[in-house]
This record gives C-alpha cells, structure tokens and sequence, in this order.
C-alpha cells in the first residue's frame, strides 16, 4: 500500500511474484536499500515508489511492467544502471530525475513518448539515443544534464518541446531532425558548450530564447521553412560570426542576436526586409558587419530602420 516501509532501514527488497501492484511511495526515502528484486507478476510502480533510495545502484523492470507514475526512481543518486523493460510505451515524468549516478541508459523500441524532466539533472549521463518509436519529448526532459556530451534525435519527433537540454553545458553538437516543425522556448539554452547545430528543413519557429548563451556557436543557418525567430532566440551567443536568414522569416523578435558581438556577416534571404526593433541586434556593433542580402533587395534594406545602421549591405552574388 501508499508508504508501506517509507523512510525505513531496510537495506534489501525482494517483490514476491504474488505481487501485481507497489504503491505509491511504498519505499520512498529508504536510503539504505542497497538491493532491489522485482517480482514478473508486478504490472504497476505507483508515484515516487522508489525515490530518494540513494543507496540503490542498480534496477531491473521485469517485463511484467505495463505501467510506471511519475517521479518513481526520481533523486536515486547512487542508480547507476536500469533496465527498462520492453512492455513499457512510456517514460513516466521525472521517473529518473536527479539520478546523477547514471551514466548510460538503453530506450528500448517500443517507448514512443518520453516525459516531462523524465531525466532532469542526471548530471553524470554522457549519451542519449532517442528510439525512432518514440514520437514526444516532455519539457525539461535532458535539464541540466551537464555530462550530456551526445544526444541523437529520431525523425519521429515533431518538437523540440520548451528547456528540453536547457543547461547541458557538455553538449557540443546537435542535428534537428527534419521533422521537427518547433524548436521551443529555451530548448537548448545555456549549452554553453555547443559549437554546431544543425536546423531541421521543416522548422518554422525557433523559440524564445531556444539557443540562448550558446557562448561557442560560431555559425547558425536557419532554413527558408522558418518564419518567426522569436525574442532572445540567439541571445549572448558571442562566438557567433556568421547567420543565415531563411528566405521565408517574416519576425524577428527583440534582443534575438543580442550581445553576439562577434558577428561579422549576416546573410538575410527574404527580399523583403523584415520590420524588426533596434534591439534584436543590441549589444552589436551593426556597423562593423557586412549585410547579405538577395540581388535588387539592397536599397530597401537600406531604407529600413535596424537594417540601415549595418555597415556594408551587399548583394548576394
């Protein structure tokens, strides 16, 4: 039942096979268990049953288990290795958050949705491979996870949802799939280790804020399917020389390319300048950096306001 031996001395747990169900917090906060033992009749793991067992290294799901509640391995930092069983659909929200004794974790092929901060500050796991099966991600899914140095994206997902690797400072590279048609709010923020990423050819928004104080991202083309980058979008990204505009960009929100103060050429693809404040480049020196722009676009760029303070507005040859 509901906290069956929660906060006990318990140091090794045995689930008889007679067993179906384990509440909810039935073992929470035992954290000298150092031995857990699943019995193959257990179909259901209720809410947080497991979490704060700080002493537990490793778990093995059996297949028995259909249905696992939120938070049930969460705030394990000695869980080291897990088996997650092939008869689970789901990653449960936070079902291993704070597990920063994690370093490797296998998604099987039948999962298709993974839950929200389902793996938040598992600050020691170093690579993730998301399964084509799995078609969601929750918020904060990968939140700092600060060892996070790999992460491979299925072209199963529609999203990118919002602070998904916010703060996965390890992370130095990250390719889009093009599926994806949403880049959310504060997706990637503060990968301050970032240096390449590659934008799916079927985004139409970046998110606000979704790259922020990427410091190492040097070069960024975003693709002609987008239409609105949204406020902060590339904020404090300040090895940042080189962007590209995708010809179909109608919003450029405020403070977008603020502080990028490396930037030396912006190539912007729509012929039509884009209505944009004075401070989606604030913190720039505009006159310093040379504008690209498409072949007969060049004297209305010239006579946009933001656009007209850059120094040298050229054509694309």
């Amino acid at each position: 039942g509901e906290q069956a031996f929660a906060d006990c001395g318990l140091v090794s747990v045995t689930i008889p096979n007679t067993v179906e169900t384990i509440g909810r917090w039935a073992f929470n906060r035992c954290d000298k268990l150092t031995s857990l033992t699943l019995g193959n009749s257990v179909t259901t793991i209720g809410y947080c049953a497991f979490a704060g067992c700080t002493g537990l290294t490793s778990v093995v799901i059996p297949g028995s288990v259909t249905s696992v509640d939120r938070g049930v391995f969460s705030g394990c930092t000695g869980l080291a290795s897990v088996t997650i069983p092939g008869s689970l659909t789901g990653i449960s929200n936070e079902m291993f958050e704070g597990c920063t004794g994690l370093t490797a974790i296998t998604i099987p092929g039948t999962i298709t949705s993974i839950g929200n901060s389902a793996f938040s500050r598992c600050t020691g796991l170093t690579s993730i491979t998301i399964p084509g099966s799995v078609t969601s991600i929750g918020e904060y899914a990968f939140r700092g996870c600060t060892g996070l140095a790999s992460a491979t994206l299925p072209g199963s997902i529609t999203e990118i949802a919002g602070t998904t690797f916010d703060g996965c400072t390890g992370l130095t590279s990250i390719v889009i799939p093009g599926s994806v048609t949403t880049i959310g709010g504060w997706a990637f923020n503060g990968c301050t280790g970032l240096t390449s990423v590659t934008i799916g050819n079927e985004v139409t928004v970046i998110g606000r804020a979704a790259f922020q104080s990427c410091e190492k991202l040097a070069g960024v083309i975003i693709p002609d399917k987008v239409e609105t980058i949204e406020q902060y979008a590339f904020s404090g990204c300040k090895s940042l020389t080189s962007v590209t505009i995708g010809a179909s960009v109608t919003s450029i929100g405020e403070y977008a390319f603020q502080s990028c103060k490396k930037l030396a050429t912006v190539t912007n693809l729509n012929p039509t300048p884009q209505a944009i404040s004075l401070s989606v480049f604030n913190a720039v020196t505009e006159s310093a950096i040379t504008l690209r722009v498409p072949d007969g676009s060049v004297d209305a760029y010239k006579a946009v306001p933001a656009w007209n303070r850059f120094g040298n507005i050229v054509a694309i040859q």
